[in-house]
């Protein structure tokens, strides 16, 4: 699907240098950093999730714990 980005100088200069830098297409440096952020969301998602049943799972010890 195609899609157009508008830039300004800014990001275009940083595009720039972390194509050159990369050797990579500026479109392939902002498919791989949009990914990358993508997945990092994902994690973190998880990770609360995760954090979350752990809470509830040990809600009766952690109470217990704050008794002593």
């Amino acid at each position: 699907m195609a899609m157009t980005l508008r830039t300004d100088a800014e990001l275009d200069a940083a595009l720039d240098r972390l194509a050159a830098a990369e050797g990579r297409s500026r479109q392939d440096v902002i498919r791989r950093l949009v990914l990358e952020r993508a997945n990092q969301l994902d994690r973190q998602a998880r990770l609360r999730e995760v954090s979350q049943q752990g809470l509830k799972k040990w809600a009766d010890v952690y109470e217990q714990l704050a008794e002593m």
